[in-house]
């Protein structure tokens, strides 16, 4: 392996279980944020709590 390739391949972090596992690189697909799914996710609890009370 030469010297260049393992400076690029940083050694993976351990954890207790071994199964710990960081990415550098970005992985294709929607990026939503954090508060815009939970918003999301209040607004259809809402919803169906209120279609069941008036139907």
């Amino acid at each position: 392996m030469s010297a260049r390739r393992r400076r690029r391949e940083a050694p993976m972090p351990q954890s207790a279980a071994g199964l710990l596992r960081f990415f550098e690189e970005e992985i294709k697909g929607i990026k939503i944020r954090a508060e815009l799914v939970l918003i999301l996710a209040a607004m259809m609890i809402a919803m169906i709590i209120i279609a069941n009370i008036f139907f």
